[in-house]
């Protein structure tokens, strides 16, 4: 591995234009295709096979116009009176106005069964017509009452209404943008006009916020002053940025282009692969460019870190030499990158097994923009430092000078290891109980999928969440719909052979609606059930609809708890009436995508563990070391999740505004993301620790070695990917808000806490038996080359001869010499 990337950086350094060509060809070619064909990305989540899903199906099959409850292009406006009723005359004429502008839109659907009126009209007829139908039936007033108000668009004190949307599109996702923004410019502009409240939600409305760029530019922005602070010097601190940039824009307009073919790809998957593109770009970068630094160093046998000092020993170098360190720098820094990107790769890739389409789509995205990302910086990256040639590290900044590891002062890592090697238990002890003691709020999360009633404060889709249950009650936002499938009565069928057959239907419909009355009754009788209504009877009367509006709201524990109480009921009913009935709607369609994800939770964990254990023993061929850098991994991830539910769930200290249960899908990717991560730290540290372990170094020399050449750069990565991940907590989107604080956690835990604590710790204890692998598992195991042994057999470059060299930038293609410094690998 280490030759064939000496090779690769070797040849992009020199032959660059090629290489830079191929990059921006592919970056315009994708663009281009991405402006013309890519959709907007969905707002649904859908997982197949739930039993949600499979009732809404067969729901479709009885009720041909029931609609898909998390697809359908419709949603909600609710209107609110200032002042007053909406049946008052002037707030009556406001909402007349509204529904004429919306009219005017011509983006939406309007039919006789479901017109653009006030909501006052129907709620007077539907209060008359159902009155005397249930008083029939002979319905207790008081049910008739309750069955009313559940569905009543008008509330009781008449001065909040909901208007029914739909907008002219198959699903929610094919809206055009256009007529979305019509309709809500139009709500927009008549909200607080004319004592009106307007919000609006559903499933047409939730792709209405944009997300913005503000996130990248404020990580990038921190990122740039790491690394002047870790360089200094301008031009090789832009090295990472551009590249990252370079890659992050490839990789999202690849996710963009992939909406043409594939309806699951959501609107978080192009911002999560942005967020790891970046960071995971600018390290991979970081650490080549730092390793090119140190060769450069090396190579000229000066140890001046100053970058003056620096762009001077590149200018000492022929064209061929800086072409071979670069080779060198790849050829090690760059097969660690390989391999902490293939760790990435695992935890992410890991996610499709699990069967979740969207939930894939996310994965995949950001593994392939992680996967570009390691591409970008093996080959984009050494061709980039080749144009700039002797430049490559001009633009002295002033301040600050970090210590090189090679400068003969103790820089602060080495200090440091020092105090850990004298300490190593006390240091281990540390780090084990900080840890453990965040982690314990993790015993109280719970977990929901995203709803209107989660979103942002203050957007119209929360503001119509909270009004609606003021108004009408929680349950309106959380209602289920129960299909009752009636019993096949074999004597009842043979009785009515001999009938006419439209009498047989009225008796087979009679008794079925028995049965339809008694599942209302018993589904009343539920814990967690405000009311349950028949609100429709499939036209063979062999199905009906059962509309159950729950106590709680969308999110409550009890409104889940109330569902499984009338799963469980099935069985007890299908034993008394041989009807049988499943449930369906958006709540417990949620509630079952957040079941299958806690089901699949530790099978996952279990592949992830086992395939990065192997990938780690290859780099490292130890037992012990990947071990500890799994354990280290389990530790830092509790301890994210510790605080994250603190801070985000239960509102700790009010720095979180709007506690919400935590994302259902949040921890199998926080998993992922942060497993991959971390062992980007594992393999960037350890490695320069094998590397003197393996020329003959005492195991705690070897350590300390290590750790004293990988702390800066380690460090250095970790405080560019917790800003990139930080600022993405500026993000309104509840998800990416989350999503972004716990990954920054995580980084901050797993870099300082269990890398530059329990691991080197750990190592000083272990000793020599830090590195035991058993003779068998050695000689099967293939030789990947993570040290660089392999260029020790090439000769270094001639220097050039005096005056050879142009005083110019670019380095142009020279001799041919295929050589390694004497530095390499050694230092």
């Amino acid at each position: 591995m280490s030759k064939f990337l000496y090779k690769v950086g070797r040849t992009a350094y020199r032959m660059k234009w090629p290489f830079l060509a191929v990059w921006l060809i592919l970056l315009v070619a994708v663009g281009g295709l991405a402006g013309a064909f890519a959709k907007a990305p969905s707002t649904n989540f859908n997982i197949p096979g739930l039993e949600a899903v499979e009732t809404q199906e067969k729901m479709q099959e009885y009720f041909p116009e029931a609609g898909d409850a998390i697809g359908e292009p419709s949603g909600s406006v609710v209107v609110k009176a200032e002042d007053g009723t909406l049946a008052d005359p002037g707030n009556a004429q406001a909402v007349d106005a509204l529904i004429e502008d919306l009219r005017g839109t011509g983006a939406l659907e309007e039919t006789g069964e479901q017109p653009l009126v006030s909501p006052v009209m129907p709620a007077a007829g539907m209060r008359q017509q159902m009155t005397q139908q249930l008083a029939a039936q002979g319905v207790p007033e008081d049910k008739i009452e309750k069955d009313i108000a559940a569905v009543s668009p008008l509330s009781g004190d008449k001065t909040t209404g909901t208007i029914q949307v739909t907008f002219d599109a198959e699903t929610a996702m094919d809206i055009p943008e256009g007529d979305l923004d019509a309709v809500t410019g139009v709500l927009d502009e008549h909200d607080g006009q004319d004592g009106l409240e307007v919000s609006y939600n559903g499933n047409a409305f939730n792709g209405a916020d944009e997300i913005g760029m503000t996130s990248e530019l404020i990580g990038l922005a921190v990122a740039a002053v790491v690394l002047l602070v870790t360089f200094g010097s301008m031009v090789a601190a832009g090295m990472p940025l551009i590249t990252a940039v370079v890659g992050v824009a490839l990789g999202v307009l690849g996710v963009r282009l992939c909406t043409v073919f594939s309806d699951d790809i959501n609107q978080m998957t192009p911002v999560l692969a942005s967020m790891i593109g970046l960071a995971v770009g600018i390290d991979y970068a970081l650490f080549i460019t730092s390793r090119f630094r140190n060769e450069l160093i090396a190579a000229a046998g000066a140890y001046d870190t100053d970058p003056k000092g620096v762009a001077e020993l590149l200018r000492g170098l022929s064209r061929e030499q800086r072409a071979h360190t670069m080779g060198v720098a790849t050829g090690t820094a760059g097969t660690s990158v390989v391999f902490a990107g293939t760790t990435v790769l695992i935890a992410l890739g890991a996610l499709s097994i699990i069967n979740i389409p969207f939930l894939t789509w996310m994965a995949l995205s950001a593994a392939v923009t992680v996967a570009i990302a390691v591409l970008v910086a093996v080959t984009f990256l050494p061709a980039l430092l080749g144009l700039l040639g002797t430049r490559a590290f001009a633009g002295r900044v002033p301040g600050p000078k970090v210590p090189d590891p090679e400068d003969e002062k103790p820089t602060m890592g080495l200090l440091w290891v020092r105090k850990v090697r004298a300490h190593p238990w006390l240091v281990l002890g540390a780090g084990v109980i900080v840890l453990g003691l965040l982690a314990i709020p993790a015993a109280n999360m719970r977990l929901a999928m995203p709803t209107d009633g989660s979103a942002t404060l203050g957007s119209p889709q929360r503001t119509a969440y909270e009004t609606t249950a003021e108004a009408f009650g929680d349950g309106r936002n959380a209602p289920m719909i129960a299909l009752i499938e009636a019993p096949e009565d074999a004597d009842a069928a043979e009785a009515a052979a001999g009938a006419d057959p439209q009498q047989a239907a009225q008796m087979a419909a009679q008794k079925n609606m028995a049965v339809y009355g008694q599942a209302v009754e018993d589904f009343s009788a539920i814990d967690g059930v405000e009311n349950a209504q028949i609100v429709g009877v499939s036209e063979a009367g062999d199905a009906a609809q059962v509309l159950i509006t729950p106590t709680g709201g969308a999110t409550d524990a009890v409104t889940s708890q109330t569902l499984v109480d009338l799963r469980a009921h099935e069985t007890d009913f299908h034993e008394e009436t041989g009807a049988s009935y499943g449930v369906t709607g958006a709540t417990p369609i949620f509630d079952d995508m957040s079941e299958r994800l806690a089901d699949v939770l530790l099978p996952y964990i279990a592949i992830v563990l086992v395939l990065a254990f192997l990938v780690l023993m290859l780099v490292f061929r130890s037992i012990w070391v990947p071990l500890i850098a799994a354990l280290g991994f389990g530790l830092s991830v509790a301890a994210t999740f510790g605080v994250t539910v603190a801070l985000f769930q239960e509102g700790w200290g009010g720095i979180v505004e709007d506690p919400q249960p935590l994302l259902s899908f949040l921890p199998i990717m926080l998993i992922g993301l942060v497993f991959g991560l971390a062992m980007d730290y594992e393999v960037f540290l350890v490695t320069r620790m094998r590397e003197g372990y393996h020329h003959g170094k005492t195991a705690g020399n070897a350590t300390a070695n290590g750790f004293k050449h990988g702390a800066r750069v380690v460090t250095a990565a970790a405080l560019i990917m917790t800003s990139v991940f930080a600022a993405f907590a500026l993000q309104d989107m509840p998800f990416i808000k989350t999503m972004g604080f716990a990954l920054a956690a995580a980084i901050v835990f797993d870099a300082f806490v269990v890398r530059m604590m329990i691991i080197p710790a750990t190592m000083f204890l272990l000793g020599d038996q830090a590195w035991w692998l058993p003779k068998w598992i050695d000689r099967i195991l293939p030789n990947v080359d993570i040290e660089g042994e392999g260029l020790k057999d090439l000769e270094a470059p001639a220097a050039a001869s005096e005056g050879a060299e142009e005083s110019g930038g670019a380095g142009g293609v020279g001799g041919g010499s295929t050589a390694v410094s004497a530095g390499a690998g050694s230092h």
